[in-house]
């Protein structure tokens, strides 16, 4: 019972840790961990799996072990048409669910979800949401890849350097392999410098706007209003022969 509560309230550490012994290569979906499967058995990626074991069993682990793959699970190789990359999942318990920005239904809106939805009202003319889990984009073809896919309640940034960053890269490159056009949304530093030196230009489109933090709400709202970059990500779809997304959430 103990185990099931915690599961329920999006925690992975020193209870819920012991309910679930699944390697962590083994969490990531087919089409992916076939692709992949160099990656996986990296040195790199093996550190990241211990590191993420031992961690689990001393602090509470973000996203759910179950959802750490989410983004790859929700939306195939085949159907990545646009990726927003992030940074790291939310750090405070009960809202990461695997794709970034994207928080499990019900919850409270983060400061930066609630920008990227103003910025999408003031390209768009949508209105916003007020249903934080972007479950509806990842199945329209959008990989909501963080650039570390997991994250210790309480320390944002604290699984920065431990083997994500080779992983995700990894999927990036795969993406890059699609004969296009793939458009990939980066918001903020992080995510610009990783897509930049990953992807071919000359086959796909990288938009780069500020990350929507609280502290960078009006300037990300202003930019992604003058840049379209929604918009503008449609219009490259559509032109490559590839369907538009379907950005409105319920």
């Amino acid at each position: 019972m103990a185990i099931e509560r915690a599961a329920a309230n999006g925690v992975t550490g020193p209870i819920a840790a012991r309910a679930s012994a699944a390697p962590l290569a083994s969490l990531v979906p087919a089409d992916w961990r076939k692709a992949l499967a160099a990656e996986l058995k990296a040195p790199s990626f093996q550190e990241l799996s211990t590191f993420i074991d031992q961690e689990s069993q001393r602090a509470n682990v973000y996203p759910p072990r179950a959802q750490i793959f989410a983004a790859l699970k929700r939306t195939s190789m085949k159907n990545v048409k646009v990726v927003i990359v992030g940074q790291d999942p939310y750090h405070t318990a009960g809202l990461a669910n695997g794709l970034s920005f994207s928080v499990r239904k019900g919850q409270k809106l983060p400061s930066s979800l609630k920008n990227i939805f103003a910025g999408l009202n003031a390209d768009t003319g949508l209105p916003a949401s007020t249903n934080g889990d972007l479950g509806k984009w990842a199945g329209n073809g959008v990989l909501l890849l963080n650039t570390v896919l997991t994250v210790s309640e309480g320390k944002p940034n604290s699984h920065h350097n431990k083997g994500w960053e080779p992983f995700t890269e990894a999927v990036l490159k795969k993406v890059n392999e699609q004969s296009g056009p793939v458009v990939f949304l980066c918001f903020g530093g992080q995510a610009t410098k990783m897509v930049k030196k990953l992807i071919d230009p000359s086959k796909h489109t990288q938009l780069d706007v500020i990350h929507p933090s609280g502290l960078n709400g009006t300037k990300f709202v202003e930019e992604v209003r003058r840049e379209r970059i929604f918009t503008h990500a449609n219009q490259i779809l559509t032109a490559g022969g590839r369907p538009a997304v379907n950005w409105a959430l319920p």
